[in-house]
């Protein structure tokens, strides 16, 4: 049988009851979902000895567990926040929070902020001796040597303490207002304002192992922005001897080896404009080997004309039709913009000032660590009115000399990423318009095209939306800069920076097999690849939708090497870093995502974590993958959720849920969760429903005849199975999968309830709207976005139309309930408005949910749960044959609103 004729006959099915089967386990309540506990922090130590996982719940206390190389449970700590081990591996610290419960009680009572319970820092050393440090304000852990400084106390209390983690050595500074360690060593700089005959007010670098500190700069004037290079052997910071004033003017310093510091002199500065100042508003900077410093300039702040009252100016805003920012981005950009800072960098060894960034070329770029010679810079004013409709940036691309200052144009107008190699010696893009790779030689001063369609796709080959497509982006460069590895849809390719030899393919296997691999960086720290060393690969298996640990050495090309592969979903893994120590989780919709750990080539798994048990009395669920055609003939998949006391026997209700494509997701394992916009596998499964998430394949200028063609007959293919409740089959879906819904609804009767959350139903006015979040107009969506038009409203009106659920919203015959927020800065809420008035027009059944404030999806964890509520109740009584609840019935009124919920 045919699809079309499978579909025909199952929107005539009728109705025929529905049944169950039972496993004794519960399901899924509300209670259960807010105190779902899913690991938000995961250590490992630097020994490889000792590993931390943070347990938290949606709503309630978090917990931190502490385990040995043995996987066994040492010790927990409850209520936790930030953990983290000390360099030597020997300590934990963690945050300890005031317990939910005491903190709600004591707001109750109104009690007074100062007067609400602090933090305590405890101190778990790997021996068993703990140490609580209550009242703790703020503190702050060597990266270099166990040492700690911190303050603690009330607001009044500004002491530092500085001490060894044993405790044997504790020193103390009073009135401190800034303090940090640098980055490789125990070197701490505190700002101290002492009182008279107590000291003196300044700037001091304190070293802990010696017990010795150093007044830095004298003065009571302001500081700001002390800044260690990476050794502690140089601080920058500025200052002035003014203080609390808009308009002071700092200098800059710099000390070295805890010397008294140096002022870059006014001559150094002459390349800064007149009147302009160094900026607040952009951090000290110290390059990787210490050689330059980057600082902001920035005109003097502007002053309002104190002359004359606020009242008597007007308030008007003046668009441009051809100002290069559209006057919405000025706005939503404002306070960025009123504390704009031009980077501007200073060279150590012969003290000069050059100036980067500019007015004209405001956006100046570096490599990680800022150690090549050289700076790209970004020009993307002559372009800035056409991204309203291309959506993306263009921009002429310069090279900077950071020796001379001098700099260079290396291209114009380009739709590219270009991003600088380690060392400097190219700079590289990916350049969409014609597929190929590019570098640009730094010493030759000549550009380079590495690869070309015919060699290898190194684009996207699976992109629908109306642009050119991008591409799956590269690994990192190797030694020297001698090679670039690039990503295509399936392999790792080694490129000669110059084209000089055509590009190699360095797993061999991965198109043939379907296996999409991709490079694991270990070393947080790594500046380059290094072929002759082993490399861990994440391989994902496009048929199967399985994961894999894959080992290869680049040198030459080879097939990687499995080390664990099957059913289910990996994630890059975490190894510790002077050990051959890694943790890691594997997960299916089943399998809880459980650390364990393990060596490097993944010989022997040790379980550390537990939170599987939390399912072991749920009515849990299962996930299978679907194939079916589309009504235009595509294959497609889907992933098809059932309860885990599925009967075949029975009859269930539906619900479909979907965005773009998911069907690689079928071995995630979706950790419960209130969310803030879509409904909860494990929560419908464990209540009795089935849930469908179907890919869509799209076509250009048909987005709604695409989802139609897509989805449709893939729903039918799971009803063909026997044991969907025809009658009860619901849709869901936000922002593109809530205007992907509403359209369903105009064009079949099949749905007995649809959820619409953010949806675009008028594709003229949406056109024509803001996204206010970044303040762009969202034309360029339709053009060359995801809404997939491909043309303006002017060339081709009839396609909005066709598109636009709302001119059909006469043809709804299911009852809709929609989401939307008045503060939404995605998709203007007028279209969530346009939804509801033309349905309360028509008097089709519709609810409208409007979280007031809230963005494109509520953030707020009450609001997220009274979503999710309010939604499962509109699903049960249109599916499940529930009682319809009294916010449905009968409206909860505005009068009403904070006193009731209508539940």
């Amino acid at each position: 049988m045919n699809q079309l004729k499978l579909l025909i006959l199952f929107l005539l099915a009728g109705f025929t009851g529905s049944a169950y089967g039972q496993t004794g386990k519960k399901a899924m309540d509300w209670e259960d979902l807010l105190s779902w506990e899913r690991i938000t922090d995961k250590l490992i130590s630097d020994d490889g000895k000792w590993i931390l996982c943070r347990m938290e719940p949606w709503r309630g206390n978090a917990r931190a567990i502490l385990y040995n190389r043995q996987g066994e449970e040492v010790r927990q700590f409850a209520p936790a926040d930030k953990c983290e081990f000390s360099h030597s591996s020997g300590y934990l610290l963690v945050t300890l929070k005031p317990a939910l419960e005491e903190v709600e009680a004591l707001k109750l009572k109104k009690t007074k902020k100062e007067d609400m319970p602090m933090n305590r820092l405890l101190l778990y050393s790997v021996n068993g001796k703990e140490e609580i440090i209550d009242s703790l304000k703020n503190y702050k852990l060597s990266g270099s040597g166990d040492w700690l400084a911190y303050q603690r106390g009330n607001a009044q209390d500004s002491t530092l303490y500085v001490r060894d983690l044993s405790g044997n050595r504790t020193t103390s500074f009073p009135r401190v207002s800034a303090y940090d360690f640098a980055k490789e060593s125990n070197l701490l700089y505190y700002q101290a304002e002492e009182k008279e005959q107590e000291g003196t007010t300044g700037l001091y670098v304190y070293t802990p192992e010696k017990e010795h500190g150093s007044l830095i700069h004298a003065g009571t004037g302001s500081f700001a922005q002390p800044t260690f290079n990476k050794e502690g052997t140089q601080l920058a910071f500025l200052y002035s001897p003014e203080k609390d004033s808009t308009s002071v003017r700092f200098s800059l310093y710099i000390s070295e080896n805890g010397q008294a510091p140096d002022r870059i002199p006014d001559h150094s500065l002459s390349s800064i404009p007149a009147g302009w100042m160094i900026s607040l508003h952009a951090n000290l900077r110290f390059s990787g080997h210490s050689d330059y410093l980057l600082f902001g300039i920035a005109p003097p702040p502007k002053q309002k004309d104190t002359t004359q009252l606020d009242e008597n100016r007007p308030v008007v805003q003046i668009w441009n039709w051809d100002e290069e920012v559209q006057y919405t981005q000025q706005t939503v950009n404002k306070k960025k913009d009123l504390k704009k800072a031009y980077t501007t960098l200073y060279q150590l060894k012969n003290q000069q000032v050059i100036r980067l960034a500019t007015e004209e070329m405001p956006v100046i770029e570096f490599t990680k660590d800022m150690e090549a010679p050289f700076a790209l810079g970004k020009v993307t004013k002559p372009y800035g009115t056409e991204q309203m409709w291309r959506g993306k940036e263009r921009a002429d691309i310069y090279l900077l000399n950071l020796e001379t200052g001098a700099k260079e144009k290396i291209r114009t107008g380009v739709q590219a990423r270009i991003e600088l190699s380690p060392t400097g010696a190219y700079a590289y893009w990916y350049h969409p318009e014609d597929s190929c790779w590019y570098t640009y030689s730094t010493q030759h001063k000549k550009e380079f095209r590495l690869t070309t369609p015919d060699q290898f796709i190194a684009w996207n080959e699976e992109q629908d939306v109306p642009d050119f497509p991008y591409p799956h982006g590269a690994a990192g460069w190797t030694k020297e800069d001698k090679e670039l590895l690039v990503y295509d849809r399936y392999d790792l390719w080694k490129v000669d920076p110059e084209g000089k030899s055509r590009p190699v393919n360095l797993t061999r296997n991965g198109r043939t097999e379907r296996i999409t691999y991709r490079r694991v960086s270990l070393d947080k720290e790594e500046k380059y690849i290094d072929l002759t060393q082993e490399q861990l690969l994440i391989g994902f298996h496009e048929k199967s939708k399985g994961y894999g640990y894959y080992q290869t050495n680049l040198a030459v090309p080879r097939v990687p090497q499995t080390l664990i592969a099957g059913a289910y979903k990996l994630r890059p893994p975490v190894k510790a870093k002077n050990a051959d120590a890694v943790i890691y989780s594997i997960e299916t919709f089943e399998t809880y995502p459980d650390l364990l750990l393990t060596d490097i080539r993944f010989s022997k798994s040790i379980p550390v974590t537990d939170g599987f048990h939390q399912q072991e009395k749920i009515n849990w669920g299962t996930a299978e993958r679907i194939t079916w055609l589309s009504l235009d003939g595509i294959p497609l998949e889907g992933v098809l959720y059932k309860p885990e006391n599925f009967d075949p026997a029975g009859k269930y209700p539906l619900l479909v849920n979907f965005y773009e494509r998911n069907s690689e997701t079928l071995y995630d394992y979706r950790m419960p969760e209130p969310h803030r916009s879509t409904i909860d596998y494990h929560f419908y499964t464990s209540n009795g429903y089935v849930v469908f998430n179907p890919d869509i394949r799209y076509k250009e200028g048909y987005p709604g005849e695409s989802c139609f063609n897509s989805v449709m007959p893939g729903i039918a293919t799971v009803v063909a199975k026997g044991y969907i409740d025809e009658k009860a089959i619901g849709a869901q879906g936000h922002s593109w999968g809530g205007y992907q819904v509403a359209y369903l609804a105009t064009r079949t009767h099949l749905f007995a309830a649809i959820e619409s959350g953010a949806p675009v139903v008028n594709m003229f006015s949406a056109y024509g709207g803001i996204r206010w979040e970044t303040g762009l107009n969202r034309s360029f969506q339709y053009e060359h976005g995801q809404s997939r038009i491909g043309a303006t409203i002017w060339e081709k009106p009839y396609r909005y139309e066709e598109n636009s659920p709302l001119f059909t919203m006469d043809k709804v015959q299911t009852p809709i309930l929609i989401m939307h927020n008045d503060a939404d800065g995605h998709v203007p809420w007028y279209q969530g408005i346009e939804y509801f008035i033309a349905l309360k027009r028509l008097q089709k059944p519709v609810w409208m949910l409007n979280y007031t404030g809230e963005p494109h999806w509520p953030t707020k964890l009450p609001n997220k749960v009274d979503f999710q509520k309010r939604m499962f109740q509109f699903f049960e009584h249109y599916l499940h044959n529930q009682p319809m609840p009294r916010w449905m019935e009968q409206g909860v009124p505005a009068v009403d609103q904070e006193f009731e919920s209508g539940y």
